[in-house]
């Protein structure tokens, strides 16, 4: 991408001051030293039946769990979904125009942090749950069932390959901003999700719509969660344990990590010599790259898991999608260290422009005067300090949920030796990840 949306954050490690290897060594220090404590004092699963935790409160359990709340957020998914589509169609082909950032920074990432806070926010607001049905509705149909049963088999498999699209459009495709190229993977992706909605009904959308997926996995870490149709609080980490290990699982935490990684990579001065240098074109090289790390996420998490023993007799093979939750508090904690600053300073370009859609020099939503602060941009220690938490506080709770669901699945005897593959390649994506957070 380029112009403001590849404003990922205020620079590298030359520009931040925490020193890399000072940084690096406290996260893995912490990650070991909370592996221990979890040896020693987290004896027995905790969350192998998830606690239903504590009624929220009653007004906002009548309110959330009413008819009309759900019709309330459709209805703004519809507004927002409609707004978008009015700026890719008649908009400017220019990087001022709002379509681009609603897409790569309200759409992809604010949906995450949405989601973190309140739960799976795209499937309360998703308009092509919306359209279909009430397209049902016209046909006489069932939107919740469709034509025909979803297949078990292909569990998480569309969505992981409808992220792969998605990451692949943003950061290894030859035309990320230019209009035609995004609003056509857009209308796309709008016609696979309403045929395979008409075809399997919302079973299609749990499973199948990269964004309601995501959404929802990252809202397994919010404190909310809908229990017996009763609005609960509970513990992120019992949330987390309810996340389905579905086949797929594996495929969709390695796109998100991966891509989250090599979208740092990218920006590294490595990076930049060695395309520089090449013989072959940027492109080739990014799609190769991208594919690769997206691979290698996947390929360790799932030997590492695989090289554990099971006492519920699973087959080597089901257990990293058992384990794959866990990956979850990893991906948001760098979701927000990578695309903290690019949501909030190029979030707010995008509102200024969301008032004049169509470049005719409007404020219909009288926010064209905003301008971004760059407030991080005088606050390196503080930025360096949150990228830092955000990195670590992700691993430790993803050792938690990983050390919770091994005590379930290990048996007695392997259940310290049993974990510690898990332990190396998390402490590998600790590593790893700070290295190529600071050398963007």
């Amino acid at each position: 991408m380029t112009g403001d949306l590849q404003a990922h954050g205020i620079g590298g490690q030359a520009d931040l001051p925490i020193p890399l290897e000072l940084a690096v060594s406290g996260a893995v220090a912490a990650l070991v030293v909370s592996f221990t404590i979890l040896i020693v004092a987290w004896r027995r699963p905790r969350y192998d039946v998830p606690a239903a935790g504590r009624a929220a409160w009653g007004l906002l359990d009548r309110v959330t769990g009413a008819p009309g709340f759900l019709v309330l957020t459709r209805t703004v998914g519809m507004i927002l979904a409609v707004f978008a589509v009015a700026t890719a169609v008649f908009g400017q082909d220019s990087l001022t125009n709002p379509f681009f950032g609603m897409v790569y920074v309200w759409w992809w990432v604010g949906l995450v942090f949405a989601s973190a806070l309140l739960g799976p926010v795209w499937k309360a607001i998703s308009p092509v749950r919306t359209i279909n049905a009430a397209l049902a509705k016209i046909s006489g149909g069932d939107p919740e069932t469709g034509l025909r049963d979803y297949p078990e088999r292909l569990g998480y498999w569309p969505a992981a390959i409808g992220l792969f699209a998605f990451v692949w459009l943003e950061l290894a495709s030859t035309h990320p901003t230019e209009l035609g190229t995004v609003r056509l993977w857009c209308a796309l992706y709008v016609g696979v999700m309403l045929v395979g909605g008409a075809v399997f009904g919302n079973r299609f959308y749990e499973n199948a719509d990269p964004f309601e997926v995501y959404s929802s996995l990252i809202g397994k870490l919010s404190p909310w969660a809908r229990v017996d149709g009763q609005l609960r609080l509970r513990s992120p980490l019992a949330n987390l344990a309810t996340v389905p290990a579905k086949p797929g699982l594996v495929g969709v935490v390695a796109v998100l990590f991966g891509s989250t990684a090599f979208d740092s990579f990218g920006e590294s001065s490595f990076w930049v010599k060695f395309y520089q240098n090449a013989s072959v074109s940027k492109a080739v090289i990014d799609n190769v790259a991208l594919v690769g790390f997206c691979v290698v996420a996947g390929v360790l998490l799932g030997a590492a898991c695989a090289l554990t023993t099971s006492a519920a007799h699973y087959p080597r093979w089901q257990l990293p999608r058992r384990y794959a939750h866990s990956i979850a508090p990893i991906i948001l904690g760098y979701i927000l260290a990578h695309y903290l600053t690019l949501f909030i300073d190029v979030g707010t370009q995008t509102l200024a422009r969301a008032s004049d859609p169509f470049g005719k020099g409007w404020d219909i939503l009288g926010t064209a005067g905003l301008e971004p602060s760059y407030w991080f941009s005088y606050h390196p220690t503080l930025l360096a300090t949150i990228k830092v938490l955000a990195v670590v506080i992700g691993h430790v709770v993803g050792a938690v949920a990983a050390h919770d669901r091994a005590l379930t699945l290990l048996p007695k005897r392997d259940q310290v030796i049993g974990q510690l593959p898990l332990l190396v390649v998390m402490v590998g994506f600790t590593a790893g990840g700070l290295y190529l957070l600071f050398s963007a």
